[in-house]
C-alpha cells in the first residue's frame, strides 16, 4: 500500500486549499493509499532564522522532517498570494530542507526531499485557481530533488466549488484531483 502525505500551505480555518487537501486525501484513500493528512497549523514552526537554528533545530521541525521522510509520495495544495506560494509554505520547506549539524541522519541536506514523488494542486477564488503559485513552486521542489508529476490541477472559483461538508461538488473537478492522485501513486510505486 502506498504511503501518501497530503498538506496545504495554509492554516486558515476556511481555507480552500485545506478543503482541497482533504478531498485529495479522501480520493487517495478510496484508491487504496495509506494517507496522512498533515495540518501545518498543528506544528509550532517559527520563522526560519539561522541564529535560532544554531541554538538547536526546533522539535516540531524534527517532527516535520520525519513525517516528510516516511512518505514516498506527497500532494501539496498551494494557495496563491500575490501570484506565488505562501510564506507559510516557503518557511515550512526552508526548515525541512535545512540540515541538522552533527546528526547522523539529518546532516544530509537532500533529506527529506530527494526522490519524493510530488503532485501539485491549488485552489483560489480567482479564475486561474492559483495556477501561478504552482509555476513558482515547481522549480523550488525540483531544486530540492523531488520528482514532480506533470499532472497538476488548479481549482478556479473555489468559493463555490465545495459543498457544506467540504467536498467537491463538480464531477469534473473530482476527476481532475483524482488524476493527480492517481499519477502520484502510480509514479511512487515505480520509483520506490
Amino acid at each position: 500500500m502506498s504511503k501518501l502525505l497530503v498538506f496545504a500551505g495554509s492554516t486558515r480555518t476556511q481555507s480552500y486549499n485545506r478543503q482541497l487537501a482533504k478531498a485529495a486525501a479522501d480520493l487517495a484513500r478510496a484508491a487504496g493509499a495509506s494517507v496522512t493528512l498533515l495540518e501545518l497549523g498543528d506544528l509550532d514552526i517559527p520563522l526560519y532564522n539561522a541564529d535560532l537554528e544554531a541554538q538547536g533545530t526546533p522539535p516540531d521541525v524534527m517532527k516535520l522532517k520525519e513525517v516528510l521522510d516516511e512518505h514516498p509520495a506527497w500532494i501539496i495544495c498551494s494557495p496563491e498570494y500575490n501570484g506565488s506560494y505562501t510564506a507559510l509554505l516557503k518557511n515550512t520547506l526552508d526548515w525541512a530542507s535545512s540540515p541538522v549539524k552533527n546528526h547522523a541522519y539529518w546532516s544530509d541536506s537532500s533529506k527529506p526531499f530527494a526522490g519524493k514523488v510530488v503532485g501539485l494542486l491549488s485552489a483560489s477564488p480567482g479564475a486561474l485557481g492559483g495556477l501561478r503559485s504552482l509555476s513558482h513552486l515547481s522549480p523550488l521542489l525540483l531544486n530540492l530533488q523531488c520528482w514532480l508529476c506533470p499532472q497538476q490541477f488548479a481549482l478556479g472559483r473555489a468559493g463555490s466549488a465545495f459543498d457544506a461538508q467540504g467536498q467537491l461538488q463538480d464531477a469534473t473537478h473530482q476527476a481532475s484531483v483524482a488524476a493527480v492522485v492517481d499519477q502520484v501513486l502510480w509514479a511512487a510505486k515505480r520509483l520506490s
